[in-house]
């Protein structure tokens, strides 16, 4: 192993930089070279690379977003683009590669691992929707950023004496309401994968305001249905004055919480530690509290489910 290539992919997440750092700075530590795939598996295909070396990723284990950019690319995903990108790898000269991304990227650097090009996955995502790992990059400060703006949602709401209705990301995983509805007090958590009645919602609502609650906060995961449209059901049905916010890609900015760059440090420097012990075709995660590796194979298969037993406790402490 003389070379590794770094890249991010999918949604950018808090934390992807302080995982590359850990890449580009594990693997000089060990004396490899170690180039960066700029714009992700469209980067790859076009052969593109760029020299790291300490200072590149110097100050930049603070920073959100990703320095490397990160594109979605829909020639990657036919058989012709993905043999174009492992031909290009081979060309530069890369022995392995770690892909910094969610499931989609996952699968893309399975099939590079398939084609020759030995890959390890770091998972960064802020749904946190990776089975086999405890926590992903960047879902620790996407929780921050979004509890605390339903905290000030909140003030505004028991002035006002109104309802928000308060939309949070997460497509097909509920993880993040869900976490962020218990820590922000939330009254109802809309999440994709338990079904849900807004009657019962509604006579939450009812039960609060008849023992002289006057505002509530209600988090739906947009997988779970439109923020816009729930905020317009309650108040037609309820007549209680209910606003809506839509947090949307603010919380995937903003400086990363010290949780997750210790967990993209941790994790970037194993990745780098399994392909120089020849380890390939596999994702590092946590699990508690330990550093381990999972064949790609093995997280595709393993269904990723929200805690039942926080959800029931969001449920009994908003009664």
């Amino acid at each position: 192993m003389k070379k590794i290539a770094v890249l991010t992919s999918g949604g950018d997440a808090p934390g992807m930089n302080a995982a590359i750092r850990a890449v580009v700075r594990a693997a000089i530590y060990n004396g490899v070279e170690v180039v960066g795939i700029p714009r992700g598996f469209s980067g790859v295909m076009r052969g593109d690379t760029i020299a790291m070396n300490l200072g590149s990723v110097a100050d930049i284990i603070q920073r959100g977003g990703t320095i490397l950019y990160t594109a979605r690319s829909e020639e990657f995903k036919t058989r012709e683009g993905q043999e174009q990108g492992a031909q290009a790898l081979r060309q530069a000269g890369v022995d392995g590669l770690v892909v910094v991304g969610g499931d989609g990227s996952f699968h893309g650097a399975q099939v590079l691992d398939r084609l020759g090009v030995a890959t390890i996955g770091v998972p960064g995502t802020i749904d946190n929707d990776i089975p086999c790992t405890d926590e992903t990059i960047g879902f620790d400060t996407a929780v921050q950023t979004a509890v605390e703006a339903i905290d000030k949602i909140r003030d505004t709401a028991t002035s006002h004496e109104r309802t928000f209705v308060v939309e949070v990301m997460g497509r097909h995983a509920g993880d993040l309401a869900l976490t962020v509805g218990l820590a922000g007090g939330a009254e109802s958590i809309l999440i994709p994968e338990i079904p849900f009645q807004l009657e019962d919602v509604i006579a939450k609502l009812e039960r609060g305001v008849a023992r002289g609650k006057r505002h509530s906060i209600i988090v739906v995961a947009e997988g779970a249905g439109s923020g816009i449209e729930i905020g317009k059901y309650l108040q037609h049905h309820t007549g209680f004055d209910v606003r809506v916010t839509v947090l949307g890609h603010i919380q995937r900015g903003g400086p990363p919480t010290a949780r997750d760059r210790m967990l993209a440090s941790q994790l970037g420097s194993h990745a780098v530690a399994l392909l120089l012990a020849g380890e390939h075709g596999k994702m590092v995660g946590v699990e508690h509290g330990q550093l381990h590796a999972v064949d790609f194979d093995t997280v595709f298969a393993t269904p990723r489910t929200p805690d039942q037993e926080l959800f029931d406790l969001a449920d009994k402490l908003s009664i």
